[in-house]
């Protein structure tokens, strides 16, 4: 798993800048490279804090000493939370977490009870992916929200929401339509809370495609883009990043060949069977395959531990290396136990990936 640092770093400062300019938080998410060398540039260059999925993910940035951290995830099992919030005291982390459910709520009030502190929560809204969140129209949104409001062990932190149905857009047209429709539902229901009495003190928005397409941050306090780091074929695709900026691939060697293809040593082992975020299938094949002059092939099938690329007029001999751009960063390198690092090519680092199956 090979990372070029001069692309990373500069995707790093090009949000960083996005989002000073937009004035705006960045408060990466760190599921994309799970690794502590990684979130402490992205925190040199200026942002707040990171997001995580899960709790064990979490808790190796804490420990890692990550000074404020949301987990943008609902955790509705008690053991769990009690885990987060011993390893935030701990560290004397700031915490931050999501809910979406009285049940969720219930377990965060008992966890927060047990640890005897206060913790700091959204109400995620669903902004069109139909996984987590409320709708703007559910009855039980005002009433979750005013529940954290005034309960003496959480603190309303405000909104959060994730637009990942952007992945399944055609165009950067549509990405950015679907960007600005968050921003008009999360603007709703933001005015609904405070028409209640109910103060918002943060509106946060997620996903790569989103932030990099929109084209206004109009009500928006904190942006959580994780996959910009790496970037791989999807935001490619809708036209928001080049392959020249793409900072993630996987060095591969040519172990056999027939007259229909090039046989990998990389199957879904190392480069998964995602054809893109959420299920969302918006690519031909299993990644892009180049060779040492450019020469651009595709991965069209997977093994377990072959990868199937078409030859098409291609003729490379066996022990060929082939550097493949993935399909979907993220899954990718949590099947990585290290990220090696080169500049010019030449390898200057090796970092590991501190948070791989964190689950």
């Amino acid at each position: 798993m090979i990372v070029d640092r001069d692309r990373l770093q500069q995707n790093i400062a090009q949000m960083q800048s996005l989002a000073d300019g937009r004035g705006v938080r960045l408060r990466p998410h760190i599921k994309t490279h799970k690794c502590v060398e990684i979130a402490q540039l992205q925190l040199a260059q200026g942002a707040l804090g990171v997001t995580a999925s899960k709790v064990e993910e979490a808790l190796v940035f804490i420990a890692a000493g990550v000074r404020s951290v949301t987990v943008a995830y609902p955790i509705v099992d008690r053991r769990k939370l009690a885990r987060l919030l011993r390893g935030a005291q701990a560290h004397g982390t700031e915490l931050r977490v999501v809910v979406d459910s009285a049940a969720g709520f219930e377990a965060l009030t008992r966890g927060s009870q047990d640890a005897g502190t206060v913790v700091g929560a959204f109400v995620e809204v669903d902004v069109g992916l139909r996984r987590c969140g409320l709708t703007e129209h559910d009855p039980q949104l005002v009433p979750l929200a005013r529940a954290v409001h005034e309960n003496p062990t959480t603190k309303f932190m405000g909104l959060l929401s994730h637009a990942g149905h952007a992945y399944a857009a055609s165009s950067r047209e549509e990405v950015a339509a679907i960007a600005a429709e968050e921003c008009q539902i999360l603007q709703r229901v933001r005015q609904h809370l405070e028409k209640a009495g109910i103060p918002v003190p943060e509106v946060s928005v997620g996903s790569t495609p989103t932030v990099l397409a929109s084209d206004s941050y109009d009500g928006i306090t904190e942006i959580r883009p994780g996959n910009y780091v790496f970037l791989d074929r999807t935001p490619v695709r809708l036209g928001l990043a080049t392959m020249a900026q793409v900072a993630l691939s996987v060095v591969s060697t040519v172990v056999s060949r027939n007259d229909d293809f090039l046989i990998i040593d990389a199957g879904s082992k190392v480069l998964s069977s995602d054809l893109g975020a959420h299920g969302t299938a918006g690519v031909d094949g299993y990644g892009l395959a180049f060779t040492e002059s450019g020469e651009q092939l595709q991965v069209v099938r997977l093994s377990e531990e072959h990868g199937f690329v078409a030859r098409g007029g291609a003729d490379l001999p066996i022990g060929t290396r082939l550097r493949i751009v993935p399909n979907h960063s993220c899954p990718v390198v949590n099947l990585a136990d290290e990220l090696v690092v080169v500049s010019d090519g030449e390898v200057v680092g090796r970092w590991r990936v501190a948070a791989r199956g964190a689950l």
